[in-house]
């Protein structure tokens, strides 16, 4: 028994700062991200709690649900992340919620653009298909290739586009096939 705990406490521990599935860390970012094919869509850092006050205003960030102390670091982490692996450049675009926008921010890139077709439909889901096409429309329309794309949104947007329910700061990496479908090559959590 002594030893079935001390393996399970291994694992919890080794899988709290980086969990990555279907390939490693290494083919993900330094490969894929660099042959012009593939980019990343990641769910915005650690923001407590669930969407957004009944006073959301887009236009102002004390309405909504914003980052925690835990939730900047973690996107400094996960730009960090990124930098170690060789991304020293990146187009950025986000959502243009405060804590997507911050996100995209703290990944340190510089430039970062706002793209309304990444903003949240949680709260109306008549614009999820919609608005999905609307992304894969200018995703098929971006030289991928040009520099890694990163992208930060929100679980429902993620999950509609690829299928993957993600966690805070959890980075899905696609794929766009020749014939413009999109496939998921894997997930890498930065904690």
């Amino acid at each position: 028994m002594y030893i079935l705990k001390t393996l399970i406490m291994l694992a919890i521990v080794s899988w709290s700062f980086v969990s990555v599935s279907a390939a490693s860390e290494e083919e993900l970012i330094t490969q894929n991200l660099q042959d012009g094919n593939h980019f990343i869509i990641l769910r915005h850092a650690l923001a407590p709690g669930t969407g957004d006050p009944s006073n959301f205003n887009l236009t102002d960030c004390t309405t909504q649900r914003n980052l925690s102390a835990e939730g900047r670091d973690q996107a400094e982490r996960i730009g960090a992340f990124l930098q170690s692996h060789g991304i020293d450049d990146a187009r950025v675009f986000t959502s243009q919620w405060c804590r997507c926008l911050d996100t995209a921010k703290l990944l340190g890139f510089g430039e970062v653009n706002e793209l309304p077709a990444l903003n949240s439909f949680f709260r109306d889901f008549e614009k999820e298909e919609s608005q999905t096409r609307e992304l894969r429309d200018w995703l098929g329309e971006q030289d991928i290739g040009a520099a890694p794309l990163v992208l930060v949104s929100h679980q429902v947007n993620i999950t509609a586009l690829t299928g993957v329910f993600p966690q805070s700061g959890e980075m899905v990496v696609v794929e766009r096939k020749e014939d413009g479908q999109l496939q998921v090559a894997g997930t890498i959590v930065i904690r």
